[in-house]
């Protein structure tokens, strides 16, 4: 696996809004009001601001617990260990459910055979940007009287038949942290239609996480950080070098940043950095549009690969785009054309490197359950960035390779 970088630059993972200085004082819109800024940028009543994404997460888990009693919560088994992590911090029991095949979509059969009347929550998940289907977990959530809450981690700005994805349930997030898209170098946003449920969260929100100057000011200078860093020289060094010491001692988990630890911080997000937030949503839709149309670009290039399946939107629904999220013929190709690519320096990556019941630190957690079809996208996709730092010839390089490692690869046994 390649563990050196070959160019001057690095390429991130994934298609962050790039961030500029004056995103960090002068007049802000909306009085400086992340929850405003996102509501006009959602076109949508009233966000309520988090400190990241998995907090917006335990706060919706919290207050509708309180509501309904039940204590299970259902999610993909291909899905984000802090969404393991964030129901555990709950005090809720996780029932892992696996996908249709070759989709981030639920099994619809396996998803009604794993609520019962105890289920308080399930959670469909727009994966990588993708728009999922949620008309089927929302007909069994309303069979089994539970509770839908739409992951959209990776997808704001996403739109399903032209409204934004996270409102179609009875709740949903966002993630601000590092890589998507727009950031406050952790932060979240949690929303619903339903104004009681809103109330309920605003309530939980106050008790969970007041605020707490410690992580706000270390969440400030990762912040500055961030601002001084994010440009592809210095990326080589700050995200580059500990991403290609991993891959050396073979640690693919590492590699990713899937190594986490229990702890999960909540506190309110402060002031200053709400305004650089309201700042940035002025040149988020721009940023997306622009990402997009790069990204049909690229899956036409890819979809002249033999072997590969991108997994994209149906026509009606517009996803975002940090990466695109390729489908291998099998794990052989896959791990052939990483063992070029990562590391290299372009932007290819994995998302999540096993399935939920595969991780040792979950396996109290998540159990045993049976998801092959969740395992099968763990062991043959790959990630390559759409940011715009990726230029034509170094994207063709990736396909190169994606080509070449088509043809050296193993035909699977049948």
């Amino acid at each position: 696996m390649a563990t050196r970088a070959t160019r001057k630059g690095e390429i991130p993972p994934t298609a962050g809004l790039p961030p500029r200085w004056r995103d960090l004082a002068g007049v802000a819109p909306h009085g400086g009001d992340l929850g405003r800024a996102a509501a006009a940028f959602l076109g949508v009543e009233d966000v309520l601001a988090t400190c990241s994404g998995t907090a917006a997460l335990i706060i919706a888990l919290t207050a509708l617990q309180r509501m309904s009693g039940r204590r299970t919560v259902v999610v993909p088994g291909w899905t984000c260990p802090l969404v393991a992590l964030a129901v555990a911090h709950c005090g809720l029991r996780l029932r892992v459910c696996d996908h249709a095949p070759g989709s981030i979509d639920f099994d619809p059969v396996e998803l009604a055979a794993s609520c019962d009347g105890d289920t308080l929550a399930i959670v469909p998940t727009h994966l990588g940007g993708r728009v999922a289907d949620t008309a089927a977990a929302i007909a069994i959530a309303r069979r089994a009287g539970a509770f839908v809450i739409e992951d959209a981690a990776q997808a704001l700005g996403a739109r399903r038949d032209g409204l934004p994805v996270g409102f179609a349930g009875d709740a949903g997030f966002y993630s601000l942290a590092v890589g998507k898209g727009l950031t406050l170098w952790e932060g979240g946003l949690l929303v619903s239609r339903d104004a009681r449920l809103r109330d309920a969260f605003a309530r939980v929100s106050r008790e969970l996480a007041p605020r707490r100057i410690g992580w706000e000011l270390r969440r400030s200078l990762e912040l500055l950080a961030y601002h001084a860093a994010y440009r592809p020289a210095l990326l080589r060094h700050a995200y580059g070098a500990p991403l290609r010491r991993a891959l050396a001692r073979g640690d693919v988990v590492a590699a990713v940043g899937d190594d986490l630890g229990p702890r999960i911080p909540l506190h309110a997000p402060g002031r200053w950095r709400q305004a650089v937030g309201a700042r940035a949503f002025v040149r988020l839709p721009g940023f997306l549009d622009t990402c997009a149309a790069q990204a049909r670009a690229r899956m036409a290039r890819l979809a002249r690969i033999e072997g590969i399946a991108v997994l994209a939107d149906a026509p009606e629904h517009a996803g975002t785009w940090p990466f695109l999220l390729l489908r291998l013929r099998d794990e052989a190709t896959r791990d052939a054309a990483l063992a070029q690519l990562w590391g290299e320096g372009l932007g290819v990556s994995r998302l999540f490197i096993h399935a939920l019941p595969d991780y040792p630190s979950l396996r109290a957690i998540a159990g045993d359950a049976e998801v092959p079809n969740a395992r099968a996208l763990a062991a043959t996709t790959l990630t390559v960035s759409n940011s715009p730092w990726l230029d034509r010839d170094s994207f063709e390089r990736i396909c190169v390779v994606l080509e070449s490692a088509g043809r050296r690869a193993p035909e699977p046994e049948t």
